[in-house]
């Protein structure tokens, strides 16, 4: 069942909103979890907000950071951001149900419950970036390719046979494709063309050199 590009851009924006409602709510939980133990260490009011803040807001930094740099060699320090401010924000929060529960209720439950939001408020950054980076794709890239398309039928030979020479030293399609100011899936076109006709020529070769020698 095949679903219009309209129809994949709304479900992923409901998607994105639902997300970022369930992130407020878990990060407001935390919240005021975060201040409250803060207040009770010795932090002042009018300074335990910021606490929360340095804590979840790593997470969500890390978070961003991590998606941006998948496949990067730097993504390992966002991931060891993410990791650490995870720890660090639910184990305070079960240490802050344990100490504020009421005396009827098990630590154990307590602490388990009081672990939710920070697990789900760092589950439910991941995922909003990740939707918001694949609808933000679906939207910018197509209308670049399409572009692409109608330019790549005006190109003169000579960029083609640039891009070509270009390939053969060694560069990178997408380098090929910043040096002549085309998409990347140009250059792969071009290039693809290419080897066709190469192949052809060489198979012409071929087929007129057996001729040749059985005439003879």
């Amino acid at each position: 069942m095949s679903t219009s590009p309209s129809g994949h851009r709304w479900a992923v924006r409901t998607a994105v909103c639902g997300t970022v409602f369930i992130a407020v709510g878990a990060f407001w939980l935390s919240f005021t979890s975060l201040a409250d133990l803060a207040h009770r260490s010795g932090i002042g009011a009018g300074q335990a907000w910021a606490w929360p803040l340095i804590v979840d807001g790593i997470i969500v930094v890390a978070t961003v950071a991590v998606v941006a740099l998948a496949g990067n060699r730097a993504s390992w320090y966002p991931w060891v951001l993410l990791v650490g401010g995870a720890v660090v924000s639910v184990t305070a929060n079960a240490i802050h149900a344990v100490i504020a529960a009421d005396a009827d209720v098990p630590s154990i439950l307590a602490g388990a419950v009081a672990a939710v939001p920070p697990v789900v408020l760092l589950a439910i950054t991941h995922l909003t970036v990740i939707l918001a980076r694949a609808s933000g794709s679906k939207e910018v890239e197509s209308p670049i390719e399409a572009f692409d398309e109608v330019n790549a039928a005006t190109e003169t030979p000579d960029r083609r046979a640039l891009a070509s020479a270009l390939r053969v030293i060694g560069w990178t399609n997408k380098q090929i494709a910043n040096e002549l100011d085309v998409h990347p899936s140009t250059i792969g076109r071009w290039l693809s063309a290419d080897d066709s006709e190469v192949a052809e020529n060489d198979a012409h070769l071929l087929t007129s050199s057996e001729s040749a020698e059985e005439r003879s």
